[in-house]
């Protein structure tokens, strides 16, 4: 089909008084308009046809689809998500508000803060269909629709982010009271359990994740350490402010606003405290049932008891150690003073024997000579002169030897009585010690000539 040239349409005039920055100016001309053939595909398809087979106009099939979805949505209302109604429930005041549970109100009562948005609209929708002011007033219902008004106000609520958290903030409903002592003490997988539940709830106000959780009997000492810091230390973010008393909103009343809003400060500052010391006190009673706990102390208690015990069997052990070293160093040390007087006796002994050996042998080599009749024929007598030159030979010679020397010549002396032997052997020693340089031949008188 041939596309139609079309004009450009006049604009209709500004009103009086409009400006338009920088003017107004066309800039092209409308697209000529295309005859297109469309064919229906998917749902629209589907609905083509069903309206081809039932031979039912646009109108029609979308009405009989609406009973029909209606229907399909009031006998699947009994679903998961679904609670019963009590009267006390359906009586509530809408302008009370503020004081309803909005998840109880929607019946997503077990679902509360995990609720998702696709639960929430699927039983927003249940409840409209349910509680709809024309279907009760269809029905000859006398129910008023402040109940209605209350399903709008909690869908309002729990659709809305912001408005959502701060509800969700005071939301006592999903908080799990805890267990009781008697409760608690029936067994550790009791006292894990119940205790977890309590803690799991009182995680969703957490900022910071994952939040650690209780674990079990078989839990570290690092694990249940990071537990009880993590929940001492817990940093929440509930704020209490959906429990604020109305701000006024005219600007005539500033002081009553300014005084509001501090009231709903201090309020807020209050309650977080006192929640605070609330989470503090669950944390402690936890921490007083829990088992692990005591355990850990008992083997605190044994390691250093071990410590200790180590310790101590290390210093009495070093002491017997430095004892035994002591008294080894005793024993050694007197085991060398009476070596040393030992040593000392025995030289002294020795000394005396070498002295009393030189006086011997002084007494041998004099009384060789002696013997020998100082070196005269046998039967002449040896007058004072011959006797003082002998003897003071002897002295002289003995006095130029030492006493190995001595001893060698008293032996060589020893047994020997004649004049010409005797005087033999006392020459070969001079002549030794002459050879030897210790005496000249000269400063002997008589032995050695």
């Amino acid at each position: 089909m041939a596309a139609a040239e079309t004009e450009l349409p006049v604009l209709p005039a500004l009103p009086e008084g409009g400006h338009i920055e920088g003017g107004f100016r066309a800039v092209s001309k409308l697209s000529p308009p295309v005859m297109r053939k469309l064919e229906p595909v998917g749902p629209h398809f589907l609905a083509y046809a069903r309206r081809k087979l039932h031979k039912r106009t646009f109108s029609e099939d979308e009405r009989i689809e609406a009973q029909r979805n209606v229907k399909v949505v009031e006998e699947d209302d009994t679903g998961e998500i679904s609670e019963p109604e009590n009267e006390l429930m359906l009586s509530r005041d809408a302008k009370d508000w503020k004081a309803q549970d909005h998840y109880a109100v929607l019946g997503l009562s077990k679902y509360r803060y995990r609720a998702t948005e696709s639960q929430i609209k699927t039983a927003h929708r249940k409840k409209v269909l349910r509680h709809h002011p024309d279907k009760r007033a269809a029905t000859g219902s006398s129910e008023d629709d402040s109940f209605f008004k209350c399903i709008q106000k909690a869908f309002e609520i729990l659709m809305d982010p912001v408005k959502r958290r701060q509800f969700d903030s005071v939301d006592d409903g999903a908080n799990v009271d805890p267990p009781s002592k008697k409760q608690a003490s029936k067994s550790q997988a009791q006292f894990f359990k119940l205790w977890n539940q309590v803690f799991d709830a009182e995680a969703r106000f957490s900022r910071t994740s994952p939040v650690p959780r209780l674990g079990n009997e078989k839990s570290s000492k690092e694990e249940v350490e990071n537990f009880y810091n993590y929940w001492y230390n817990f940093d929440s973010w509930r704020s209490f402010e959906y429990q604020d008393e109305d701000v006024p909103d005219d600007n005539e009343n500033r002081d009553q606003k300014r005084h509001v809003e501090r009231k709903n400060n201090n309020a807020r500052k209050k309650k977080k405290t006192e929640d605070t010391a609330r989470l503090r006190n669950l944390v402690d009673e936890c921490m007083k049932g829990d088992e692990r706990i005591k355990n850990f102390k008992k083997q605190e208690r044994a390691g250093r008891d071990r410590k200790r015990l180590e310790r101590e069997e290390a210093e009495r052990k070093e002491k017997e150690d430095a004892k035994k070293k002591r008294e080894e160093e005793e024993r050694l040390k007197k085991e060398q003073e009476e070596a040393q007087k030992k040593g000392r006796e025995e030289g002294k002994k020795a000394k005396e024997a070498a002295k009393n050996a030189v006086k011997k042998n002084k007494r041998v080599l004099k009384g060789s000579v002696k013997d020998a009749n100082y070196l005269l024929p046998e039967g002449q007598e040896a007058g004072a002169k011959r006797v003082d030159e002998v003897l003071g030979d002897v002295d002289f010679i003995m006095g130029k030897i030492d006493n190995e020397e001595l001893a060698a010549l008293a032996g060589r002396l020893n047994g020997l009585k004649v004049a010409e032997e005797v005087g033999s052997v006392w020459g070969d020693e001079a002549r030794r010690l002459e050879a030897a340089g210790k005496l000249r031949a000269a400063e002997m008188k008589v032995l050695g000539r």
